[in-house]
């Protein structure tokens, strides 16, 4: 029987996390992997990385991070905003990896059929602390600086040709919606993402003010609404296992080595998910 495993914030150009790029691998060669963003900033790197893990896995499902979307001027070529993210999938076509514009695959090993949806959502600073609710969104990033929290996705992340990155978040919603709303009703679904689609994930965040770039208030019921078997996402670099309503949440992301070091049971760079 195959498995499906995942990861996410792989982070491979990280002192410390490439060597665990060789831990990645299957248990037979008909497993999938499910890789929920963050592999690098550089085009050329996230290609080459995902190009190994294709050759490892029956097949392989990408969806964006945060990190893959940074233009920061240090590459040759360094489109930015959906230009960039159109030019990762189209690498991603090359080398036979299904991102979230491609057709949705079907996991056939399970008690019913279950449609892999791999999303590219991005956030609209939503999720805000009590104290940052009822104010403007620029108060609100203001909070954050005074509490020493900026996302770097502030300086990197362009939304070209969007008027913002809320905008263009909203416009993943809506596009995501329409193609979730045409899965078969006798499928489940396992939603895949890098930002988590529910908050509560969020909890144990050292800094509650982050949570403004984690995700939105518009994907809360989804994983209820679309029959979710399990939500696989990274970006947090919490990784467990948590529930709603009934639902497995998987954060499935290696992580920083400053973070993973600290940790009892050390890297983990692969969740076997089902």
């Amino acid at each position: 029987m195959p498995s499906l495993y995942a990861t996410s914030d792989l982070h491979v150009t990280h002192q410390g996390n490439a060597p665990l790029l060789d831990e990645v691998r299957p248990g037979s060669p008909d497993d999938w992997l499910l890789v929920a963003g963050d592999v690098a900033e550089k085009i050329a790197k996230v290609v080459e990385t995902l190009a190994t893990l294709r050759e490892r896995f029956a097949r392989v499902v990408w969806v964006p991070g945060n990190h893959e979307l940074w233009s920061t001027g240090r590459e040759e070529n360094d489109p930015r905003g959906e230009q960039r993210y159109l030019h990762l999938v189209e690498r991603c076509r090359e080398l036979d990896v299904l991102t979230p514009e491609d057709e949705y695959p079907v996991w056939e090993h399970a008690a019913r059929p279950l449609t892999i949806a791999p999303m590219f959502l991005l956030y609209d600073y939503s999720w805000r602390t009590p104290q940052a609710e009822n104010v403007s969104l620029e108060e609100a990033l203001d909070q954050a600086r005074e509490a020493g929290v900026v996302c770097t996705d502030e300086y990197f992340l362009q939304p070209d040709p969007y008027p913002s990155r809320q905008d263009w978040c909203a416009q993943r919603i809506e596009y995501t919606e329409q193609r979730l709303a045409r899965i078969p009703e006798d499928h489940g679904t396992i939603l895949m993402s890098h930002w988590p689609l529910h908050r509560h994930p969020t909890a144990p965040l050292y800094w509650p003010e982050f949570a403004m770039w984690c995700g939105t208030t518009k994907t809360a019921d989804w994983h209820v609404r679309y029959r979710a078997e399990v939500a696989v996402f990274g970006h947090l670099h919490i990784p467990r296992t948590t529930h709603a309503d009934g639902v497995r949440f998987e954060e499935v992301s290696l992580g920083y080595p400053r973070e993973w070091r600290k940790r009892a049971r050390g890297p983990v760079p692969l969740r076997k998910i089902l």
